[in-house]
């Protein structure tokens, strides 16, 4: 009985200190993937992976990545990683390529095959068709002594001390993790070569959020924007912002910016002219305008506008090209392009 209760846990005080059988489970993971990644910082040749980047930079096709089961998911976000940074790249199923789609492949791309053991039978088959063709194969593996780390000129390899860090040391775990790395690893060498820049980023990323912080003011500025001379009567100030639609109006002698007028420039000016009992409908835009408004430069990050309007409370800044006024950006544009 006693046995029984204690097997059960009825009666029993838990030690705190005890680790559950999910928790020795993750750390089991969390071992293996840190061995394997301590392994590879101190065992990867710098000199291979620029031989590697070298190649594909010199040609002019693309990256072709392939893999089978979880390695060839691991493929497919390389590919995803290299195609977003400034290499053109895709996957390319194996057993699909066995079945013709092989003809996707040019002479001038290059193949980054993976496979933990380097005996796949999908891509092991592949490979002489790929060396008759002429075709430069790199690989990631475990086993650089493997049929695909012997026909490939560039194998980046890693290891597993303590295994894949599976309970059942089955399913791939460390191995995709290492695999993964390599991938970013090579994928980061590839962007430095290229020297890839943000603009780039930004333009490979048109729907996203990131690319959307990398716009610069002069891809979302309005190109043209109310202006009125110096003298404008009141009356022909409110008709330009209300033309306008941007809620005001620049001040400007031929080429020279002298201010802007807002709402609040409006509202200020009439209670300034009533407590100095002139009539309002005098008023002329100098007299009205904001002297040395904000403004940016159009090669200015987007997001570098967003945090001077937030700062200063301003839903505009005019535009400017080496000092002089080329546009207007306004809140709402950073709001439609999801910078905000």
């Amino acid at each position: 009985m006693n046995t029984l209760r204690h097997r059960i846990g009825v009666g029993t005080v838990k030690d705190e200190n005890q680790v559950s059988p999910a928790g020795e489970a993750g750390n089991a993971v969390l071992d293996a993937a840190s061995a394997g990644l301590d392994h590879l910082r101190r065992t990867w040749d710098p000199k291979k992976t620029e031989g590697w980047v070298n190649m594909v930079v010199d040609r002019s096709g693309r990256v072709i990545l392939t893999g089978m089961g979880k390695s060839g998911l691991v493929a497919q976000k390389i590919a995803a990683t290299l195609a977003s940074t400034g290499s053109p790249s895709f996957f390319l199923h194996p057993a699909e390529a066995l079945h013709g789609d092989l003809g996707m492949v040019t002479r001038e791309d290059s193949i980054l095959a993976l496979s933990n053991s380097g005996e796949s039978e999908e891509v092991v088959r592949l490979l002489p068709s790929l060396l008759r063709l002429g075709i430069p194969i790199a690989a990631i593996t475990a086993r650089p002594d493997s049929s695909l780390g012997q026909a490939a000129t560039w194998t980046f390899d890693y290891q597993l001390p303590q295994g894949e860090g599976c309970p059942l040391e089955l399913a791939p775990m460390a191995s995709t993790t290492l695999q993964l790395v390599w991938g970013d690893l090579l994928a980061a060498s590839l962007m430095a070569r290229r020297g890839f820049t943000r603009d780039l980023f930004a333009l490979n990323h048109p729907a996203g959020t990131l690319g959307a912080k990398l716009l610069k003011v002069g891809t979302l500025m309005h190109k043209t924007w109310p202006v009125v001379s110096p003298m404008a009567s009141l009356v022909d100030v409110l008709k330009k912002m209300t033309d306008g639609r941007l809620g005001m109006t620049s001040v400007m002698a031929d080429e020279a910016l002298l201010g802007v007028i807002t709402d609040g420039d409006i509202r200020r000016a009439l209670g300034k002219a009533e407590s100095e009992g002139r009539n309002p409908l005098n008023l002329t835009a100098d007299q009205i305008m904001t002297r040395h408004p904000a403004s940016i430069e159009e090669g200015a990050l987007a997001l570098e506008a967003a945090g001077t309007m937030e700062s200063r409370k301003i839903t505009f800044l005019m535009v400017t090209r080496r000092g002089q006024p080329c546009g207007v950006l306004h809140i709402h544009d950073l709001l439609a392009s999801k910078v905000l």
